[in-house]
């Protein structure tokens, strides 16, 4: 049995009436005394909100970067992957809804512990930091905010792999701490976050504005049959991202049965026109979940092949991050001395 330490959490007020909200994120969970809130890992307790997920881990893997997916931040590179259980979304398609929910088993591992493999994999085998994935990694907030700067601290990198449906001001205090950020765009309509997914759009599209203000940012769709496949979507959703940044990488990926919903795999036709689409106004649009797909970084201007990936293997066909060419700046973050010179003991 899985031994939880509780922690007080951050952001909740109490009403008068003896209920606690929790301010977190949109979903303003009201608590009576004992409940537990929306994502499972929040709870009334004696007065006070207390988060029961601190410092448990279900998942842990050295994953490829790639595999985030970030294709534009350490290419090649390995990071230490860990997650935790809970959600604050409830997506019917949900790829990884035992653990989303509560079901996986856990075990607990301290802020020290931590460091220590992420000292020991870096050392073994390269890796340059922790990724907050699997799960939701924002209903994991008390202890990624003693993680995090930790992680910052000994030099090596932090990654939110994350739905982005988080308030305004405990995104912004994850977010200077976070080197990059993929976050999952799972639509652009109100109407498909609310049915298929119980949350809202407007908070997650505002937390991508703000992320791409501070850090690296990339976005992943996946691509439903019939849900957020139309052209009109795919032209809608990139354009927006465009009137960001064009530069921002996205990645499109292929829909397989899972969770509650039980519709056909998404066709490799449809993909390859959303493919189509997205590229009119992007300027980094990849495939996931497609074999023998290979996919390849670009220079946007005079199209010499910068990386080329099958699938989660990278092979550089240039190095640095200006074209050889034309001399354009690729929005590509490479390896940096940082890390090699301060834990190369």
């Amino acid at each position: 049995m899985t031994v939880r330490v509780t922690k007080e959490a951050k952001f909740y007020r109490k009403t008068q009436a003896g209920k606690v909200i929790c301010e977190l994120c949109p979903q303003a969970c009201e608590l009576p005394e004992g409940r537990i809130g929306f994502c499972r890992v929040r709870q009334h307790r004696e007065g006070r909100l207390v988060s029961r997920n601190y410092g448990l881990v279900s998942s842990m893997a050295l994953d490829p970067i790639e595999k985030k997916p970030l294709y534009h931040f350490y290419p090649g590179k390995l990071i230490l992957s860990v997650g935790t259980i809970g959600c604050n979304l409830s997506c019917a398609f949900c790829q990884n809804w035992h653990i989303s929910r509560e079901e996986a088993q856990t075990k607990p591992v301290s802020v020290e512990e931590m460091l220590g493999l992420v000292r020991v994999t870096h050392q073994a085998q390269g890796n340059i930091g922790l990724a907050y994935t699997y799960s939701e990694p924002t209903v994991w907030f008390e202890y990624l905010t003693e993680l995090m700067p930790a992680v910052r601290e000994a030099g090596f990198k932090n990654v939110l792999v994350t739905n982005g449906f988080l308030n305004p001001k405990p995104w912004e205090m994850l977010l200077q701490w976070t080197d990059a950020v993929n976050i999952d765009l799972k639509g652009f309509t109100e109407a498909f976050y609310q049915r298929l997914c119980r949350g809202k759009i407007s908070p997650v599209l505002e937390n991508i504005q703000a992320a791409a203000e501070r850090t690296h940012v990339e976005l992943t769709t996946l691509i439903i049959p019939g849900e957020n496949d139309s052209p009109e979507t795919i032209e809608a959703l990139a354009n927006w991202v465009a009137r960001i940044s064009p530069e921002i990488p996205l990645h499109l990926s292929r829909y397989f049965p899972n969770g509650r919903v039980n519709l056909p795999p998404t066709p490799v036709s449809t993909m390859e026109r959303a493919y189509t689409i997205a590229s009119a106004y992007l300027r980094y649009v990849y495939l996931g979940n497609m074999d023998r797909w290979i996919n390849v970084t670009h220079c946007p201007d005079c199209k010499i092949a910068w990386v080329e990936r099958e699938g989660y293997q990278a092979r550089f066909l240039v190095k640095g991050d200006h074209c050889p060419v034309c001399n354009r700046k690729i929005n590509i973050v490479m390896e940096d001395s940082a890390i090699t010179e301060r834990n190369k003991d």
